[in-house]
């Protein structure tokens, strides 16, 4: 069973290596999905995988890494599709 979330997160988290460090804890975390900036300064991200990590992923997303100063997470959860094979940053 996988459990899947798309994620909207703002504040500040563009040139901050956001999307570098979900990407990096995305893959440590074995799921699969991709991350990308939004025109209007949000990052967004669809990730799934096992519960568990999918869960702590999406923790992970209300907090970040320093520079990243987050100040709100919208996340739905969605039926997981398996249609990804790895985790990628896309543009």
């Amino acid at each position: 069973m996988k459990k899947r979330f798309h994620v909207r997160i703002s504040g500040r988290v563009q040139g901050v290596f956001f999307r570098a460090n979900t990407w990096k804890t995305a893959r440590s975390l074995e799921l699969t999905g991709w991350v990308r900036n939004l025109p209007d300064g949000r990052v967004e991200t669809v990730f799934e995988g096992k519960p568990k990590n999918a869960e702590a992923m999406l923790a992970w997303c209300r907090t970040g890494t320093p520079p990243a100063l987050v100040d709100h997470v919208e996340a739905e959860e969605k039926n997981a599709e398996g249609d990804f094979t790895s985790f990628d940053i896309v543009y």
